[in-house]
């Protein structure tokens, strides 16, 4: 159930006065049999939920990190729906922890609305996040998903008017992923101030947690998202250690990035 695993984990992490860490995961890189082992570990490291990360042939919200994974899993053909049978596999492993599919419409449409969402369901799919699907085209995609209980995650910007910030919140639940700057994905040393502004700005229309992604990349930036939402998206930094690690090494090098983003200690 979408809903109650998203509530539990951030009702959890606020308990403990801290922001939920989110991490995405580019399915099918760089290989599915990798994606099916480094998302337990990352759970087991410290993640609080996995955002698993659908290829497209042109991501245009993307910068070259990430491009570069989703390139890579095509070339080693992964489909929509190779995507929605991981996801089934790694509901079996992380039975608690939410699970997000995170893609572009194209895909979806050709899939089919009510078929994609009957898969999603099947699969034990928590949320979904549209990045190419503004909210005034929402609508069918959102009573899809709301016929099901699997949450629909709106992606806000800095540059969002008042008009299509609210819009968005009316469809929304589970929580709301706030951009922090204008532009594509990619680690950068700092948090945009720009992004507290928007979080000020989306308050005013919901009471959904609020979580920032795009540039953050280390533990600090994770604690000063915190003071100001309830949950911190890493990315382009994780498939960035992913890159540049050998297939043998890729699951423990990711695990202890993500331990470091979490503020755990892994056992040697």
């Amino acid at each position: 159930m979408g809903e109650p695993r998203i509530k539990r984990m951030f009702d959890a992490v606020r308990e403990h006065k801290r922001p939920g860490l989110i991490v995405f995961v580019t399915a099918g890189f760089p290989d599915m049999d990798a994606t099916l082992e480094i998302v337990p570990a990352l759970v087991a490291a410290g993640a609080d939920a996995v955002e698993l990360g659908v290829p497209f042939s042109d991501p245009l919200a993307e910068g070259p990190v990430i491009q570069e994974s989703s390139f890579r899993s095509l070339q080693n053909g992964t489909s929509l729906e190779d995507c929605l049978n991981a996801a089934g596999t790694l509901r079996d492993k992380i039975p608690d922890t939410p699970l997000i599919l995170m893609g572009y419409y194209n895909p979806i449409y050709t899939y089919g609305l009510v078929p994609f969402a009957d898969r999603c369901q099947q699969s034990g799919v928590d949320g979904l996040i549209v990045v190419d699907l503004p909210g005034f085209e929402a609508t069918p995609m959102t009573a899809e998903c709301k016929a099901r209980n699997i949450s629909m995650i709106p992606l806000l910007a800095p540059t969002s008017t008042d008009d299509s910030i609210k819009e968005a919140c009316t469809g929304a639940s589970g929580f709301v992923y706030c951009i922090s700057v204008t532009g594509v994905t990619g680690a950068r040393d700092q948090v945009s101030g720009r992004s507290f502004e928007l979080l000020d700005r989306v308050k005013k229309y919901t009471d959904l947690p609020l979580a920032v992604g795009f540039g953050i990349s280390n533990r600090t930036h994770v604690e000063e998202v915190g003071d100001n939402a309830e949950g911190a998206i890493v990315g382009s930094a994780l498939i960035k250690v992913m890159l540049d690690s050998p297939r043998e090494e890729l699951v423990e090098r990711a695990s202890r990035f993500v331990a470091g983003l979490a503020g755990v200690m892994l056992s040697t």
